[in-house]
């Protein structure tokens, strides 16, 4: 099977992915969850003219000329309107958030009066409308202000509150599978022998299904046998997860015998092999209802491929809106040399030059084994196939480290 681009790779992993049901949720259990639905308001913001300051509601003509003296006939605390109609040369003593007085067009502070008993010298006028906020000025009711795809963060949630929303349906969270896979791997706390290596992959995975919205099950680690691979697949069907990972055993080894279990199991095939690097072998198929994604066992190929591929799909799953891709041009901070068949994605620190500009300088060495390098790094230059030399200060894609 020939090798795939990156960007048909991708097609081929989205395509036919749906958003999942819906579901509702109190308001406080809303953060970063996707909406299924447009949501509307059921009010409007502010629901009547209201004070934007402390100070007294009075009538414009009356404090056009200043100093002058009003009376005042009662006061507007937040939460308790003045039930009053507000006469010549009459003030009522307002505070923000209150409504306005009948009779009222204007809102002169505080600072800008003094008091004695029940009279108020003004003694800066105040036109029409000042320190008010007119009705509906923030929204009115009816009006659709939260659309379906959205992420929720907080500035949405306090938005969705004050539409007088208590339940918020949001689509469900894929649910997604991780399995590691290797006779040499075991547990971080572990005592590790001489022939071992500490499993890192699975959570890194779990940690980016869970920023993309999803809800990871972990697998545990599954040994390079039929019958171990076998049950875990089991485990993932019975999991009802929507996407099953595995993180290793995806090549062309002797011991690489995850994709001969997955088809013994009924795997249909998507494709395997894509021209990027780091991240050639990688499995992609349908396992009944599940997707697979078969990722290589090199961390920084399984991060990458993860980012790359299973992060997009959650957020199809998920009905995202507009999902960012995360890339940008920058210029090179060193040289590159020409690239063969396959897109590399580089791992490089991003700073700036004298103009403000973005600068990608590549790591020298960009071993697919090497974590730290990973952790150091800012961003991936993109390399696309067949590139040719580039020089420091050439322009270059950038894809932004943003796990």
């Amino acid at each position: 099977m020939a090798m795939l681009s990156v960007e048909e790779a991708l097609a081929r992993v989205l395509d036919g992915a749906t958003a999942l049901p819906a579901e509702s949720v109190a308001l406080k259990d809303a953060l970063d969850r996707t909406l299924a639905d447009d949501i509307a308001s059921r009010r409007t913001q502010p629901p009547w003219d209201t004070s934007a300051m402390d100070g007294y509601a009075v009538r414009a003509g009356d404090v056009e000329t200043v100093p002058v003296e009003l009376r005042v006939v009662g006061s507007a605390p937040a939460g308790h309107s003045f039930n009053g109609r507000v006469g010549l040369n009459e003030a009522v003593r307002i505070f923000t958030g209150a409504p306005l007085p009948d009779g009222t067009d204007t809102v002169v502070i505080q600072e800008d009066t003094e008091r004695e008993g029940d009279v108020v010298r003004v003694l800066e006028s105040s036109g029409v409308g000042r320190y008010v906020r007119k009705r509906g000025l923030d929204f009115r009711r009816g009006d659709v202000l939260l659309n379906a795809g959205s992420r929720l963060g907080p500035r949405h949630i306090a938005l969705a509150a004050a539409m007088n929303h208590a339940v918020l349906p949001v689509r469900c969270r894929p649910r997604v599978a991780v399995l590691a896979t290797g006779d040499e791997l075991v547990p971080p706390g572990k005592d590790p022998g001489p022939d071992s290596i500490i499993a890192s992959n699975g959570y890194g995975m779990a940690g980016l299904v869970r920023r993309a919205g999803g809800t990871p099950i972990d697998l545990g680690i599954a040994r390079d046998t039929r019958n171990s691979l076998s049950t875990a697949f089991t485990e993932a069907v019975e999991s009802r997860a929507d996407v099953l990972v595995t993180l290793g055993g995806a090549s062309v080894g002797e011991h690489d015998i995850v994709q001969d279990v997955l088809q013994a199991h009924g795997l249909e095939l998507g494709f395997w092999k894509i021209a990027m690097r780091p991240g050639k072998p990688l499995i992609f198929g349908r396992l009944g209802n599940m997707r697979v994604l078969g990722m290589p066992g090199n961390p920084v190929s399984s991060m990458v491929c993860g980012r790359l591929f299973m992060v997009p799909l959650i957020h199809a799953l998920l009905g995202r809106r507009d999902p960012q891709t995360g890339e940008t041009v920058a210029r090179l901070g060193g040289d590159v040399g020409a690239n063969d068949q396959r897109q590399d994605y580089l791992r490089a620190r991003l700073s700036r030059d004298e103009a403000g500009g973005l600068v990608a300088t590549p790591f020298a060495r960009q071993d697919s084994s090497m974590l730290a390098t990973l952790v150091r790094a800012d961003a991936f230059v993109i390399r696309p196939p067949h590139a040719p030399p580039a020089q420091a200060g050439d322009p270059c894609r950038v894809l932004i480290m943003d796990f």
